[in-house]
């Protein structure tokens, strides 16, 4: 893992910690908190069009970067829970999604690999 992920990690186990919260962090119950992180992020850019979800106004870039901090601190807890290094995971995912989508099939459309 980096050392800032690693760092970030330590604080919110510490968080949990000094809040007795480790309890409630089962897994299951962390999964569902990043859903509902994600689907908070998702209301930032609802019914914004294309050209407005990228040049967010700086209230929805505020809300936009508290939902991403919310989704990757859950993220980083999960993967401490589950003795699962996200970068190293990451990088596996990017050699398997190389051989899924290869650049000279891929390139240009937004067709699923099975449809390539």
């Amino acid at each position: 893992m980096s050392k800032d992920l690693d760092g970030l990690r330590d604080q919110v186990r510490a968080f949990a910690r000094a809040r007795d919260w480790e309890q409630f962090h089962s897994p299951k119950n962390l999964a569902m908190a990043l859903s509902a992180e994600s689907g908070e992020l998702l209301e930032v850019f609802q019914w914004l069009t294309e050209a407005e979800s990228r040049a967010l106004t700086p209230q929805a870039r505020n809300a936009a970067a508290e939902e991403i901090a919310d989704v990757l601190i859950y993220l980083v807890r999960i993967a401490d829970q589950l003795g699962i290094d996200p970068i190293a995971a990451a990088r596996e995912k990017m050699v398997l999604n190389e051989k899924k989508y290869p650049a000279d099939k891929a390139r240009g459309t937004n067709k699923k690999y099975t449809e390539l």
